[in-house]
């Protein structure tokens, strides 16, 4: 268990000085329900990560925040609240947990070990709040400071701010996609999934994109798109019809300047 610890907090980059903080935010209330029905020695002492997500949910929301504060005095309130949402969403958390490797120490029961959970979004999501949790309770602010400017914060704030100047609704790209085409008078986008691959517990959806036009027939084809569920598929090629809208729209532009120079 030392051994496994040791690469988490070099992970976190900070060292317990409780280290039994860390081991219950890494605890699932699965593992805790076996270990009661096993009868196992401390079983009734036993806690899971539940109360820690709650308190490191509230502490990244603070901690983020503030870096958006500081960092981007020219955004009003409306801004700020937009990109903070998306940075302490539970699909970008569940990215920081798997950029860490979280979900290897885990602690499970055994039938979801099998089930494939420790791999799941919404669990990486919640532990990594309570690691945060954790993170705060046995260092204060500092090391979660540190922590969120690096993974939760990184590269991402740079490529929401774009998104802002682009006036893209953050993180919903299927909004930003349809405001677009109505604005352009092109239609409206339809959906359809084009294929389902993988087990159950790690489903990937193909979807595709196409322009409807005024007479309701589907168009051309915009873009297609992938992820773990059918909402995370169209997001995605969501995501990709505007970026090839807004590069054609680019070239348009430069051409236009080209013959009138």
């Amino acid at each position: 268990m030392e051994a496994v610890l040791a690469e988490l907090e070099a992970a976190l980059g900070h060292g317990f000085s409780r280290p039994e903080l860390l081991i219950c935010a890494l605890t699932h209330r699965s593992l805790v329900n076996q270990q009661m029905q096993d009868g196992a020695e401390g079983a009734a002492s036993a806690t899971d990560n539940e109360r820690l997500e709650f308190l490191g949910d509230a502490v990244l929301g603070l901690v983020v925040g503030e870096a958006l504060f500081l960092s981007h005095p020219e955004w009003q309130e409306g801004e700020l609240t937009r990109v903070r949402a998306q940075l302490v969403s539970r699909q970008h958390m569940a990215k920081v947990a798997a950029a860490i490797s979280l979900g290897d120490h885990l602690r499970l029961s055994r039938g979801e070990d099998r089930s494939g959970l420790r791999r799941k979004s919404t669990v990486l999501s919640n532990t990594m709040e309570a690691v945060i949790g954790a993170l705060f309770l046995d260092g204060g602010l500092e090391p979660v400071r540190a922590f969120a400017r690096q993974y939760v914060m990184g590269d991402t704030v740079a490529e929401l701010a774009e998104q802002l100047k682009s006036g893209a609704a953050l993180g919903n790209y299927k909004s930003a996609l349809q405001e677009r085409l109505q604005a352009e008078r092109a239609g409206a986008p339809v959906y359809k999934v084009k294929s389902e691959s993988g087990p159950d517990h790690r489903k990937r959806f193909l979807v595709e994109v196409r322009l409807k036009t005024a007479d309701g027939e589907p168009g051309k084809p915009l873009a297609r798109g992938s992820g773990s569920t059918k909402k995370h598929a169209e997001q995605d090629a969501a995501r990709r019809a505007l970026a090839r809208l807004m590069n054609e729209g680019e070239a348009e532009a430069d051409e236009e300047e080209h013959e009138t120079a």
